[in-house]
């Protein structure tokens, strides 16, 4: 069931329920069935690579699979399989807040993983070649696309060796096309979209260049969709 059927189903289950009931008490509680049965009981599922592994110029078809099918699809896994304690812990009256917290914490982490994710997997498989019109729309922010390219290598660079991810982002409040620096999957900035992301946690290029960090960031900026990067435009 798509999200969209999901929630029509959710929100006309709602309406029956409201249509057979007539007291405050149970209109609250209808209500309350209907949004527990969407944040506790969703369940995702993987979205599959939107190019063909094998396609990839300087990424091997070996490392794509081994991220999508270990790190992404087990953080898939954490994230169902939190939410299922989640609820567990919520009906507990012995639950610790401390405890509860801490798979709200858990929650947070894989839900940045999963979504990053998606969004990295979502701008590969191109040639690398960003159009005319998208390298005005970055300049106009960054002065010059290559003064932008220069600033997210450097911040993927300066990744290195550990964790964390470099988005080129749209914040809607500061009205502001802006390169982002990432520790983890849990620090975000606020009100913005990712519009270009890059893993640099090892995994994504250890298994073909080992401690070379700048080598894997050569290889994600020849295989980069930039059409996928309009659109998010």
């Amino acid at each position: 069931m798509s999200d969209a059927s999901r929630r029509e189903f959710i929100q006309a289950s709602a309406a029956a329920s409201l249509l057979a009931v007539g007291s405050p008490q149970s209109l609250q509680a209808a209500e309350e069935k209907a949004m527990s049965s969407t944040a506790y009981g969703y369940q995702h599922a993987p979205a599959p690579l939107p190019f063909d592994p094998k396609s990839l110029k300087g990424i091997s078809e070996k490392l794509i699979q081994s991220h999508w099918e270990n790190n992404y699809s087990g953080a898939i896994k954490a994230l169902n399989t939190l939410r299922g304690k989640l609820v567990q812990a919520s009906t507990d009256a012995n639950t610790p807040p401390y405890v509860y917290t801490g798979l709200k914490r858990e929650q947070l982490i894989r839900t940045g993983s999963v979504v990053l994710h998606e969004f990295y997997f979502g701008n590969l498989g191109g040639d690398g070649k960003a159009s005319g019109d998208v390298r005005s729309r970055i300049a106009a922010s960054f002065g010059t696309y290559d003064a932008w390219e220069s600033e997210f290598r450097k911040i993927g660079q300066g990744l290195g060796g550990g964790s964390g991810w470099v988005v080129l982002g749209y914040n809607r409040s500061l009205k502001l096309l802006e390169n982002y620096w990432l520790a983890d999957h849990s620090i975000n900035p606020a009100d913005t979209t990712p519009i270009l992301v890059m893993d640099m946690y090892e995994h994504a290029y250890q298994m073909d260049y080992g401690a070379a960090a700048p080598k894997y960031i050569d290889a994600f900026f020849a295989n980069i969709q930039w059409d996928a990067v309009a659109k998010r435009l």
